[in-house]
């Protein structure tokens, strides 16, 4: 399958910023023993988790057509998806929080399209194929808990971060890669995770960012649903983990009914989670999202939702009470009594209404920063957007007018207005001056020499939220992560071993009757001692054969294998146990 993108009209609608983190399926990179690491945790999932996980689950396998034998093409699965309203695209490992939500916001999955060495089978805090497509797709198929992720993605990718954040994204991602990664030395991974737990302690108070990206964690990713005494999986690291959805389940793990106090609990993507948190149902999970909402600054905007725009130190946006938004990174904010009265931008800021960008205040109008006054004049209960073309006549707000307006706080205007720009409701939000001067007591904010001064009109500041108002106004296609996946180590006794995965794969599906099971297994003990999963894939298909003579010496050999090898008895005890389960039904 030639590595090429295959659109579709969801995707198609996806804005630049996105598409820039998709790249193309390779399916030919996917080796004889990426298919069978993908076929093991499939079968032991799909035999477990018929009884454990929630029954959206099994149905939602089917819905999306992701089969056990075989690695997902996304290009099959974007064509299942779109039946229920959804795509999915393939990326590189971990992506940066807000873009991860925004695609969901767009109903698009994100699949991180690698897969899990063999050594890892049971967990990797990588994203991968398994955890991805065999995690969250099944899930998405009941209507109720997409509209979730959906809604999920749409009201996260507006929760502002702390300027830590993305330290703190693209630790946890060269850790994930570096524990991946066959080889890695220790001394490598004890770095990474070092850094990490430094940034861990010393994250100060957790952004709407951090906080929601807990919730994500608790729900999305290891979320159970139920009861306490009797719950369900549905959280797709839970559902993609052989390992920790068995764990999930003991009293080892404290199950704790979920609410918006999850938002403040934190978590460790390299160590199996020590409590869960049980949800009664899907809405449920939707009320908690709204009651965070609630408090987020795109909601309460505010002198608060403006100091933690600063402190992001990011591209965010303000939107006042005209429906004025202002975009850029704001720098400054001059309070008075709680409130803000004047906001200040650096670099290049754009102006919108409706998410649409206004005509003439793009970047290029306003490359160096913008700074307006925000509330009433002092001494009229009226605010400018509030006034009557005959209010606005008796204060001489009007073009060709020089004019001198207090605000209430202490910032003044004095300038010639030139002209007024109005919103759909007919409300002013933007009044242009000349010859203009705009101080705070002894601090000049804004003179003539500057140019035209551009004044947003707006009583206050209604919401602040995370990136551009309108994503067209910047150039967002700079945001790659510093760091790339790192492909399995190539060798001849790799490729050797690769050629006889493939073999008992021909066989399995009978493209192959010449191949000799005999002979594989005799190479796999003489030259690959350490390998045990293509041992259980011979040991299946000899119980189908009914061969029970080479079988003998399989177990045998797996037997010692176990004693060999204890970090992995359990994981050969699971494979038996499944063909000699399926022998016996």
């Amino acid at each position: 399958m030639n590595a090429t993108i295959e659109s579709n009209p969801l995707l198609d609608r996806l804005p630049k910023h996105l598409k820039q983190f998709i790249k193309a399926q390779d399916y030919s990179d996917y080796t004889p023993i990426n298919q069978a690491v993908w076929r093991y945790v499939m079968r032991k999932n799909v035999d477990y988790l018929s009884r454990v996980a929630h029954n959206s689950y099994l149905e939602g396998l089917k819905k999306t057509g992701i089969q056990i034998d075989n690695i997902p093409s996304m290009y099959g699965m974007n064509r299942i998806l779109t039946e229920i309203g959804w795509a999915a695209v393939a990326v590189d490992g971990f992506i940066p929080p807000n873009a991860f939500m925004e695609f969901q916001a767009y109903n698009v999955l994100v699949i991180a399209s690698d897969i899990r060495q063999l050594e890892h089978i049971e967990y990797t805090p990588a994203p991968d194929i398994i955890h991805e497509g065999a995690g969250h797709a099944p899930i998405i198929a009941n209507p109720e808990y997409a509209e979730y992720l959906r809604r999920f993605g749409e009201i996260g990718c507006k929760a502002i971060s702390s300027s830590k954040d993305y330290e703190m994204y693209e630790a946890i991602r060269l850790l994930s890669i570096v524990k991946e990664a066959e080889g890695t030395p220790q001394a490598t991974i004890d770095a990474a995770e070092k850094a990490v737990e430094d940034l861990q302690n010393n994250m100060g108070e957790l952004s709407e960012m951090a906080q929601i990206r807990n919730l994500h964690w608790w729900t999305v990713e290891y979320g159970l649903i139920g009861t306490v005494e009797d719950p369900k999986i549905y959280g797709a690291g839970l559902l993609s983990s052989i390992g920790e959805s068995a764990h999930c389940m003991t009293q080892e793990v404290k199950k704790i009914p979920y609410d918006i106090s999850a938002a403040y609990q934190s978590f460790d993507i390299t160590k199996l989670q020590p409590q869960l948190y049980v949800t009664p149902t899907f809405a449920y999970l939707n009320l908690v999202l709204e009651e965070f909402a609630n408090k987020m600054a795109l909601r309460t905007g505010g002198l608060s939702g403006i100091e933690k725009l600063i402190n992001s130190a990011a591209l965010g946006t303000i939107e006042l009470s005209t429906g004025l938004q202002i975009s850029g990174v704001f720098t400054n904010v001059i309070a008075h009594e709680g409130k803000p009265i004047y906001i200040q931008s650096t670099g290049k800021t754009a102006l919108a209404s409706r998410e649409k960008e206004l005509v003439g205040h793009g970047t290029l109008t306003h490359p160096d920063g913008f700074g307006s006054p925000i509330g009433k004049l002092k001494g009229i209960n009226l605010a400018i957007e509030d006034m009557s073309p005959k209010d606005l006549l008796a204060y001489d707000i009007l073009e060709s007018k020089t004019v001198r307006l207090e605000f209430e706080g202490g910032v003044v205007v004095e300038g010639e207005i030139v002209t007024g720009s109005r919103n759909l409701q007919g409300e002013i939000i933007l009044i242009r001056f000349k010859n203009c001067t705009v101080t705070h007591g002894e601090t000049i904010l804004f003179q003539p020499e500057w140019g035209v001064y551009d004044m947003a009109v707006g009583k206050k500041v209604v919401s602040a939220f995370s990136g551009p108002a309108d994503v067209n106004s910047f150039d967002l296609i700079t945001h790659m992560p510093s760091s790339t996946t790192i492909k399995a180590q190539q060798s001849a006794e790799r490729d050797d071993l690769e050629v006889l995965y493939q073999s008992v794969r021909m066989i399995r599906e009978s493209k192959d009757t010449t191949s000799s099971l005999v002979v594989i297994f005799g190479d796999v003990q003489q030259n690959h001692p350490k390998d045990w999963l293509l041992s259980v894939e011979i040991a299946e298909l000899l119980q189908e054969r009914n061969d029970m003579f080479l079988m003998e010496e399989v177990i045998a050999y797996l037997e010692t294998q176990k004693q060999r090898r204890p970090e992995v008895a359990h994981l050969i005890c699971g494979g038996l146990d499944l063909i000699f389960e399926k022998a016996n039904a």
